[in-house]
């Protein structure tokens, strides 16, 4: 059984984290987060699909396509060292070997985030600084964790964590032992589908394979972080790293006696968390949208078109605005691609108490305006749609687009 505990990044065993204010652009926040493990670990990454790629970004797809171990993760907000040719990828190995120094691990253990405008060298003296600093106040507590996941914040108005605990049998035979998994991210614009759409970073003591490591990551991506968006963009920086360090004690997770199992849907709880606190909390946001298609043809045509519900700028505008106007949605579904009969499709709003049907047998069906603008206007928007076709299902997080939300993004450099 999985279990939700307090914590994120530090709740499995030998991983500590600290932070700092490095003043790297913000001159009032600490900016700087640093992740470490006690023990090397096999790890796991996903990348931005964008053909831009900050130089993090190649740094940090290199060590892990390479197989290396990992034992270190330093992370700054403010300034994504994108778009700075090879100066930014000298910042990159430059800042590893420092933090493999400090930490006493090779440079070729150590991955490296950053988030922020794009464009700005970071200046070295800075980052060196605070990974001196960083180094000598590491600690395993739940406070240095959540300390952590606020330091990498950029214009997200809450940190972003989850952890849980689940049961594997121990290494030595004498029963089970626990094993835990936590995580945080961050990302609150620039949040599109694609391959990952933030920095997320996940941390565990299990006990497996880098192979399975690889296969249960890019499992669960395209049915949590893959499903969200805000703003249609896809980030230069987008990366989601999985270590594990192995220091649990259970036997090496396999596919063949229900282990994998276990740890594919822990590490699918804490994504999907992670991934509607990242939809929720977008720029300007003020609601969270949910997309339910079902009875699809097949998986894929049902995330696209739940996607494309979610995507939609008038269905996020219908939102904000209250305006139960479900022609929103039927144009977002029709658009999306996947064929499908509009005479047969039924589509619903569901409120924490009540449920509308807004469509079907090819006709808007009629409604209570004020119950669905009671409805929207709750905290989560949730809507379902009855393919009609098939068995296949998926579910899509998105938000209202809000004025806020333009005047973020008009002064996000200044």
């Amino acid at each position: 059984m999985i279990r939700k505990i307090s914590g994120g990044v530090t709740a499995a065993r030998g991983f500590s984290a600290a932070c700092c204010a490095a003043g790297i652009k913000y001159r009032d926040r600490t900016d700087m987060a640093m992740l470490f493990s006690a023990a090397p670990c096999v790890a796991a990454g996903t990348f931005t699909s964008n053909k831009v790629k900050a130089a993090p970004v190649l740094w940090d797809m290199e060590i892990i396509n390479a197989g290396c171990p990992v034992q270190a993760v330093v992370v700054n907000a403010g300034i994504a060292n994108a778009a700075t040719g090879k100066a930014g990828l000298d910042l990159c190995r430059a800042t590893a070997e420092h933090a493999g120094k400090a930490l006493s691990v090779p440079a070729s253990s150590v991955l490296i985030g950053s988030t922020g405008v794009i464009g700005p060298l970071i200046p070295l003296d800075r980052i060196s600084a605070g990974i001196d600093a960083m180094a000598g106040t590491l600690s395993d507590s739940q406070e240095a964790g959540t300390a952590a996941s606020k330091a990498i914040m950029t214009t997200d108005t809450v940190n972003k964590e989850f952890a849980v605990a689940f049961d594997l049998p121990a290494a030595d035979g004498s029963g089970t032992v626990t094993v835990h998994l936590g995580g945080m991210s961050k990302g609150s614009g620039m949040i599109h589908p694609n391959m990952c759409t933030m920095l997320g970073y996940l941390a565990t003591d299990c006990a497996i394979p880098r192979s399975l490591l690889v296969k249960a990551l890019r499992t669960v991506v395209p049915d949590t972080f893959n499903m969200i968006t805000v703003d249609g963009d896809t980030s230069t920086n987008d990366t989601l790293l999985l270590l594990a360090n192995g220091l649990a004690g259970n036997r090496p997770v396999s596919e063949g006696d229900g282990s994998y199992d276990v740890f594919l849907e822990a590490l699918y709880s804490v994504c999907r968390d992670l991934a509607v606190l990242m939809a929720s909390d977008g720029e300007g946001a003020t609601h969270l949208v949910e997309m339910r298609v079902y009875h699809a043809d097949t998986k894929e045509n049902a995330r696209i078109l739940a996607r494309s519900v979610v995507g939609s700028s008038l269905v996020k505008a219908m939102i904000f605005g209250r305006d139960a106007n479900c022609g929103r949605i039927l144009c977002a579904l029709g658009y999306a691609g996947p064929d499908f009969d509009p005479a047969a499709i039924e589509l619903f709003l569901h409120g924490e108490h009540e449920t509308l049907c807004f469509y079907k047998d090819g006709c808007v069906q009629p409604f209570d305006e004020e119950k669905a603008a009671a409805i929207l206007g709750e905290k989560e928007v949730r809507f379902s749609c009855d393919m009609k076709m098939g068995s296949e299902e998926a579910t899509a997080w998105g938000c209202d687009l809000t004025h806020d939300y333009v005047t973020i993004n008009g002064d996000y450099r200044s």
